[in-house]
Protein backbone atom coordinates (compact mmCIF):
# COMPACT_ATOMS: atom_id res chain seq x y z
CA UNK A 1 0.00 0.00 0.00
CA UNK A 2 1.24 3.51 -0.82
CA UNK A 3 0.81 5.33 2.49
CA UNK A 4 1.68 8.76 1.09
CA UNK A 5 2.87 10.39 -2.10
CA UNK A 6 3.89 14.07 -2.11
CA UNK A 7 6.86 16.41 -2.58
CA UNK A 8 9.78 16.13 -0.17
CA UNK A 9 9.05 19.68 1.03
CA UNK A 10 5.46 18.89 1.98
CA UNK A 11 6.20 15.58 3.73
CA UNK A 12 9.17 17.06 5.62
CA UNK A 13 7.16 20.05 6.82
CA UNK A 14 4.35 17.83 8.20
CA UNK A 15 6.85 15.52 9.91
CA UNK A 16 8.86 18.36 11.43
CA UNK A 17 5.72 19.89 12.92
CA UNK A 18 5.29 16.86 15.21
CA UNK A 19 8.88 15.67 15.66
CA UNK A 20 10.24 18.45 17.91
CA UNK A 21 9.47 16.52 21.11
CA UNK A 22 10.94 13.21 19.90
CA UNK A 23 14.20 12.30 21.57
CA UNK A 24 16.64 10.01 19.78
CA UNK A 25 17.43 8.01 22.91
CA UNK A 26 14.54 6.92 25.03
CA UNK A 27 13.94 4.27 27.68
CA UNK A 28 10.99 3.17 25.50
CA UNK A 29 12.35 2.64 21.95
CA UNK A 30 8.88 3.19 20.40
CA UNK A 31 8.88 6.82 21.64
CA UNK A 32 11.59 7.56 19.07
CA UNK A 33 8.93 6.73 16.45
CA UNK A 34 6.09 8.64 14.85
CA UNK A 35 2.67 6.95 14.80
CA UNK A 36 1.26 6.99 11.27
CA UNK A 37 -2.48 6.36 10.95
CA UNK A 38 -4.18 6.38 7.55
CA UNK A 39 -7.98 6.56 7.45
CA UNK A 40 -9.35 6.77 3.91
CA UNK A 41 -7.43 9.61 2.26
CA UNK A 42 -6.55 11.30 5.54
CA UNK A 43 -3.17 10.82 7.22
CA UNK A 44 -2.63 11.42 10.92
CA UNK A 45 0.84 11.69 12.47
CA UNK A 46 1.29 11.49 16.26
CA UNK A 47 4.37 11.78 18.50
CA UNK A 48 4.68 11.59 22.27
CA UNK A 49 7.24 11.76 25.08
CA UNK A 50 4.67 10.61 27.69
CA UNK A 51 4.35 14.25 28.92
CA UNK A 52 3.44 15.93 25.63
CA UNK A 53 1.55 14.56 22.64
CA UNK A 54 1.38 16.29 19.25
CA UNK A 55 -0.96 15.17 16.49
CA UNK A 56 -1.40 16.63 13.01
CA UNK A 57 -3.75 15.70 10.19
CA UNK A 58 -2.73 16.12 6.55
CA UNK A 59 -3.76 15.11 3.03
CA UNK A 60 -0.69 13.49 1.46
CA UNK A 61 -2.27 11.44 -1.37
CA UNK A 62 -1.29 7.76 -1.70
CA UNK A 63 -3.78 4.88 -1.68
CA UNK A 64 -7.07 5.31 0.17
CA UNK A 65 -7.67 2.79 2.93
CA UNK A 66 -6.94 2.08 6.56
CA UNK A 67 -3.38 1.48 7.73
CA UNK A 68 -1.38 2.14 10.88
CA UNK A 69 2.27 1.70 11.95
CA UNK A 70 5.16 3.49 13.69
CA UNK A 71 8.58 4.35 12.26
CA UNK A 72 11.71 6.20 13.48
CA UNK A 73 10.89 9.92 13.27
CA UNK A 74 14.42 11.38 13.21
CA UNK A 75 15.68 8.82 10.73
CA UNK A 76 12.82 9.60 8.37
CA UNK A 77 13.51 13.34 8.69
CA UNK A 78 17.28 12.88 8.11
CA UNK A 79 16.60 10.88 4.92
CA UNK A 80 14.06 13.41 3.63
CA UNK A 81 16.44 16.30 4.33
CA UNK A 82 19.04 14.66 2.09
CA UNK A 83 16.66 14.80 -0.92
CA UNK A 84 15.83 17.74 -3.24
CA UNK A 85 12.81 19.75 -2.03
CA UNK A 86 10.82 19.42 -5.28
CA UNK A 87 11.31 15.64 -5.55
CA UNK A 88 8.21 13.46 -5.25
CA UNK A 89 8.59 10.87 -2.51
CA UNK A 90 6.44 7.85 -1.69
CA UNK A 91 6.15 5.79 1.46
CA UNK A 92 4.98 2.21 0.92
CA UNK A 93 4.18 -0.51 3.42
CA UNK A 94 5.65 -3.98 2.92
CA UNK A 95 5.75 -6.79 5.53
CA UNK A 96 6.38 -4.88 8.77
CA UNK A 97 8.66 -2.43 6.99
CA UNK A 98 8.20 0.92 5.26
CA UNK A 99 9.93 1.72 1.98
CA UNK A 100 10.71 5.35 1.24
CA UNK A 101 11.38 6.10 -2.43
CA UNK A 102 12.45 9.30 -4.10
CA UNK A 103 14.05 9.60 -7.55
CA UNK A 104 16.46 6.66 -7.79
CA UNK A 105 16.86 6.34 -4.01
CA UNK A 106 15.18 3.68 -1.91
CA UNK A 107 15.27 3.23 1.86
CA UNK A 108 13.81 0.27 3.75
CA UNK A 109 12.90 1.15 7.32
CA UNK A 110 12.02 -1.06 10.27
CA UNK A 111 8.66 -0.43 11.98
CA UNK A 112 7.16 -1.18 15.40
CA UNK A 113 3.50 -2.10 15.92
CA UNK A 114 1.10 0.82 16.34
CA UNK A 115 -0.77 -0.82 19.22
CA UNK A 116 2.41 -0.56 21.35
CA UNK A 117 2.55 3.23 20.96
CA UNK A 118 1.68 4.85 24.35
CA UNK A 119 -0.92 7.52 23.63
CA UNK A 120 -1.48 10.19 26.28
CA UNK A 121 -4.74 9.58 28.12
CA UNK A 122 -6.72 12.78 27.60
CA UNK A 123 -8.39 14.35 30.63
CA UNK A 124 -12.15 13.93 30.77
CA UNK A 125 -12.92 17.28 32.38
CA UNK A 126 -11.50 20.08 30.22
CA UNK A 127 -12.75 23.57 31.06
CA UNK A 128 -14.42 25.88 28.53
CA UNK A 129 -12.58 26.50 25.28
CA UNK A 130 -11.31 29.99 24.41
CA UNK A 131 -9.07 31.30 21.65
CA UNK A 132 -6.63 34.05 20.66
CA UNK A 133 -4.86 34.62 17.33
CA UNK A 134 -1.67 32.51 17.06
CA UNK A 135 0.29 35.71 16.57
CA UNK A 136 -0.93 37.05 19.95
CA UNK A 137 -0.02 33.90 21.89
CA UNK A 138 3.41 33.77 20.24
CA UNK A 139 4.01 37.40 21.23
CA UNK A 140 2.94 36.75 24.85
CA UNK A 141 5.22 33.71 25.08
CA UNK A 142 8.16 35.65 23.62
CA UNK A 143 7.63 38.45 26.14
CA UNK A 144 7.85 36.17 29.19
CA UNK A 145 9.56 32.85 28.28
CA UNK A 146 13.13 34.17 28.77
CA UNK A 147 12.37 34.68 32.49
CA UNK A 148 11.53 30.97 33.11
CA UNK A 149 13.84 29.10 35.45
CA UNK A 150 16.03 26.28 34.10
CA UNK A 151 16.32 23.11 36.24
CA UNK A 152 15.29 24.96 39.40
CA UNK A 153 14.65 22.79 42.45
CA UNK A 154 11.40 24.79 42.80
CA UNK A 155 9.99 22.88 39.84
CA UNK A 156 6.92 25.15 39.53
CA UNK A 157 9.28 27.92 38.31
CA UNK A 158 10.47 25.79 35.34
CA UNK A 159 7.57 26.90 33.18
CA UNK A 160 5.00 29.63 32.55
CA UNK A 161 1.88 30.40 34.56
CA UNK A 162 -1.24 30.85 32.39
CA UNK A 163 -4.09 32.70 34.11
CA UNK A 164 -7.49 33.15 32.45
CA UNK A 165 -10.10 35.21 34.20
CA UNK A 166 -13.00 37.09 32.71
CA UNK A 167 -11.82 38.44 29.39
CA UNK A 168 -8.10 38.41 30.19
CA UNK A 169 -5.33 35.90 29.48
CA UNK A 170 -2.13 36.58 31.46
CA UNK A 171 1.24 34.80 31.22
CA UNK A 172 3.82 35.02 34.03
CA UNK A 173 7.35 33.61 34.32
CA UNK A 174 9.96 34.05 37.05
CA UNK A 175 13.26 32.48 38.10
CA UNK A 176 13.32 34.19 41.50
CA UNK A 177 15.59 37.05 40.34
CA UNK A 178 13.25 38.60 37.77
CA UNK A 179 9.61 38.31 36.73
CA UNK A 180 7.93 38.90 33.37
CA UNK A 181 4.17 39.47 32.99
CA UNK A 182 2.22 39.87 29.76
CA UNK A 183 -1.50 39.86 29.01
CA UNK A 184 -4.06 39.98 26.19
CA UNK A 185 -7.82 40.46 25.93
CA UNK A 186 -10.12 37.55 25.06
CA UNK A 187 -13.35 37.66 23.05
CA UNK A 188 -15.30 35.64 25.62
CA UNK A 189 -15.72 35.60 29.39
CA UNK A 190 -13.90 32.61 30.94
CA UNK A 191 -14.14 31.42 34.58
CA UNK A 192 -10.85 31.79 36.49
CA UNK A 193 -8.28 29.04 35.83
CA UNK A 194 -4.56 28.92 36.60
CA UNK A 195 -2.19 26.33 35.11
CA UNK A 196 1.61 26.04 34.82
CA UNK A 197 2.91 24.90 31.42
CA UNK A 198 6.26 23.05 31.56
CA UNK A 199 9.36 24.60 29.99
CA UNK A 200 9.62 21.97 27.23
CA UNK A 201 6.00 22.62 26.23
CA UNK A 202 6.61 26.38 26.07
CA UNK A 203 9.69 25.99 23.83
CA UNK A 204 7.82 23.60 21.55
CA UNK A 205 4.84 25.96 21.29
CA UNK A 206 7.18 28.81 20.35
CA UNK A 207 8.63 26.62 17.60
CA UNK A 208 5.21 25.68 16.20
CA UNK A 209 3.28 28.94 16.44
CA UNK A 210 3.35 31.24 13.44
CA UNK A 211 2.72 34.97 13.03
CA UNK A 212 -0.67 34.27 11.45
CA UNK A 213 -3.95 35.75 12.60
CA UNK A 214 -5.53 32.24 12.62
CA UNK A 215 -6.93 31.32 16.04
CA UNK A 216 -5.45 28.87 18.50
CA UNK A 217 -8.05 27.13 20.71
CA UNK A 218 -7.08 26.47 24.35
CA UNK A 219 -8.60 24.28 27.05
CA UNK A 220 -7.34 23.51 30.55
CA UNK A 221 -8.04 20.58 32.86
CA UNK A 222 -6.71 19.79 36.33
CA UNK A 223 -3.52 18.17 35.03
CA UNK A 224 -3.55 18.87 31.27
CA UNK A 225 -3.75 21.63 28.69
CA UNK A 226 -4.91 21.23 25.11
CA UNK A 227 -4.14 23.53 22.18
CA UNK A 228 -5.63 23.18 18.69
CA UNK A 229 -4.50 25.15 15.63
CA UNK A 230 -4.00 24.59 11.88
CA UNK A 231 -4.99 20.91 11.92
CA UNK A 232 -2.73 20.25 14.93
CA UNK A 233 -3.66 19.10 18.39
CA UNK A 234 -1.17 19.60 21.22
CA UNK A 235 -1.84 17.96 24.61
CA UNK A 236 0.55 18.47 27.52
CA UNK A 237 0.83 17.55 31.18
CA UNK A 238 0.96 20.50 33.56
CA UNK A 239 3.43 21.31 36.32
CA UNK A 240 1.88 20.67 39.70
CA UNK A 241 2.56 23.17 42.45
CA UNK A 242 1.70 26.66 43.63
CA UNK A 243 3.12 29.52 41.61
CA UNK A 244 4.29 32.53 43.69
CA UNK A 245 1.83 35.43 44.09
CA UNK A 246 3.14 37.57 41.25
CA UNK A 247 0.92 40.57 42.13
CA UNK A 248 2.87 41.01 45.37
CA UNK A 249 6.16 41.09 43.45
CA UNK A 250 5.16 43.81 40.96
CA UNK A 251 6.12 47.18 42.53
CA UNK A 252 3.47 49.90 42.84
CA UNK A 253 3.98 53.67 43.05
CA UNK A 254 7.74 53.92 42.43
CA UNK A 255 8.34 57.66 42.33
CA UNK A 256 11.44 57.90 40.10
CA UNK A 257 10.49 57.36 36.46
CA UNK A 258 12.64 57.47 33.31
CA UNK A 259 11.28 57.00 29.80
CA UNK A 260 13.91 56.46 27.10
CA UNK A 261 14.57 54.78 23.74
CA UNK A 262 14.71 51.00 24.04
CA UNK A 263 17.38 50.48 21.34
CA UNK A 264 19.88 53.11 22.60
CA UNK A 265 19.60 51.60 26.13
CA UNK A 266 19.99 48.05 24.79
CA UNK A 267 23.07 49.05 22.76
CA UNK A 268 24.60 50.80 25.79
CA UNK A 269 24.07 47.74 28.01
CA UNK A 270 25.50 45.40 25.35
CA UNK A 271 28.63 47.55 25.11
CA UNK A 272 29.24 47.72 28.86
CA UNK A 273 28.44 44.00 29.26
CA UNK A 274 31.67 43.21 27.37
CA UNK A 275 33.75 44.21 30.40
CA UNK A 276 31.60 42.63 33.13
CA UNK A 277 33.06 39.73 35.08
CA UNK A 278 32.02 36.31 33.72
CA UNK A 279 30.60 35.23 37.05
CA UNK A 280 28.53 38.23 38.17
CA UNK A 281 27.61 40.07 34.96
CA UNK A 282 26.99 43.19 37.05
CA UNK A 283 26.52 46.74 35.71
CA UNK A 284 25.99 49.96 37.69
CA UNK A 285 23.38 52.47 36.62
CA UNK A 286 23.90 56.04 37.84
CA UNK A 287 20.78 58.09 37.25
CA UNK A 288 21.05 61.84 37.65
CA UNK A 289 18.99 64.72 36.24
CA UNK A 290 19.55 64.62 32.47
CA UNK A 291 22.01 61.69 32.45
CA UNK A 292 22.03 57.91 32.73
CA UNK A 293 25.54 56.48 33.18
CA UNK A 294 26.07 52.73 32.68
CA UNK A 295 29.34 51.34 34.06
CA UNK A 296 30.98 47.95 34.50
CA UNK A 297 34.34 46.53 35.54
CA UNK A 298 35.98 43.11 35.94
CA UNK A 299 38.68 41.25 37.88
CA UNK A 300 41.38 42.47 35.45
CA UNK A 301 40.54 46.02 36.58
CA UNK A 302 39.19 46.95 33.16
CA UNK A 303 36.30 49.39 33.07
CA UNK A 304 33.55 50.48 30.68
CA UNK A 305 31.44 53.64 31.02
CA UNK A 306 28.64 54.70 28.69
CA UNK A 307 26.34 57.72 28.97
CA UNK A 308 22.84 58.42 27.67
CA UNK A 309 20.95 61.73 27.78
CA UNK A 310 17.61 61.26 29.53
CA UNK A 311 14.63 63.39 30.44
CA UNK A 312 14.79 63.03 34.23
CA UNK A 313 14.55 65.53 37.05
CA UNK A 314 14.26 63.21 40.08
CA UNK A 315 16.75 62.43 42.82
CA UNK A 316 20.10 60.74 41.96
CA UNK A 317 20.08 56.93 42.23
CA UNK A 318 22.92 54.42 41.91
CA UNK A 319 21.73 50.83 41.40
CA UNK A 320 23.33 47.58 40.24
CA UNK A 321 21.80 44.88 38.03
CA UNK A 322 22.73 41.63 36.34
CA UNK A 323 23.12 43.03 32.82
CA UNK A 324 21.83 39.82 31.19
CA UNK A 325 18.46 40.29 32.89
CA UNK A 326 18.08 43.78 31.44
CA UNK A 327 19.28 42.77 27.96
CA UNK A 328 16.89 39.79 27.86
CA UNK A 329 13.87 41.98 28.54
CA UNK A 330 14.80 44.75 26.10
CA UNK A 331 15.73 42.30 23.34
CA UNK A 332 12.33 40.58 23.59
CA UNK A 333 10.32 43.79 23.26
CA UNK A 334 9.68 45.48 19.94
CA UNK A 335 8.44 48.89 21.09
CA UNK A 336 10.47 52.07 20.57
CA UNK A 337 10.31 53.35 24.14
CA UNK A 338 10.69 51.75 27.55
CA UNK A 339 9.71 53.12 30.96
CA UNK A 340 11.85 52.33 34.03
CA UNK A 341 10.41 52.94 37.50
CA UNK A 342 12.68 52.94 40.57
CA UNK A 343 12.29 53.59 44.29
CA UNK A 344 15.90 53.44 45.55
CA UNK A 345 19.10 51.41 45.13
CA UNK A 346 17.79 48.45 47.17
CA UNK A 347 14.33 47.97 45.63
CA UNK A 348 13.49 46.05 42.47
CA UNK A 349 12.99 48.02 39.26
CA UNK A 350 9.88 47.88 37.07
CA UNK A 351 10.21 48.03 33.29
CA UNK A 352 7.05 48.71 31.29
CA UNK A 353 5.97 50.01 27.91
CA UNK A 354 4.66 53.61 28.09
CA UNK A 355 0.82 53.76 27.94
CA UNK A 356 0.52 49.96 27.87
CA UNK A 357 -0.30 47.99 31.02
CA UNK A 358 -0.13 44.62 29.20
CA UNK A 359 3.62 44.08 29.80
CA UNK A 360 5.52 44.34 33.09
CA UNK A 361 9.05 43.21 33.88
CA UNK A 362 10.45 43.25 37.42
CA UNK A 363 14.17 42.81 38.07
CA UNK A 364 15.89 42.59 41.46
CA UNK A 365 18.92 44.80 42.07
CA UNK A 366 22.33 43.30 42.85
CA UNK A 367 25.06 44.61 45.10
CA UNK A 368 28.16 45.62 43.16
Amino acid sequence: MIVLKATQEKVLSVLQSVAGIVERRHTLPILANVLIRKTGAQLQLTTSDLEIQIRTTAELDGDAGDFTTTVGARKLIDILRSMPSDQTVTLESAQNKLILKGGKSRFTLQTLPAEDFPLVQEAANFGPSFSVPQKVLKELLNQVSFAMAVHDIRYYLNGILFVVEGKQLSLVATDGHRLAFSSATLDVEVPKQEVILPRKTVLEMLRLLSDKEGAIQMQFAGNQAKFSFEGMEFVTKLVEGKFPDYNRVIPKNHKNIITLGRLPLLASLQRTAILTSEKFKGVRLNIEPGTLRVASNNAEQEEAVDELDIDYGGEPIEIGFNVTYLIDALANMDQDMVKIELADSNSSALLTIPDDAAFKYVVMPMRI
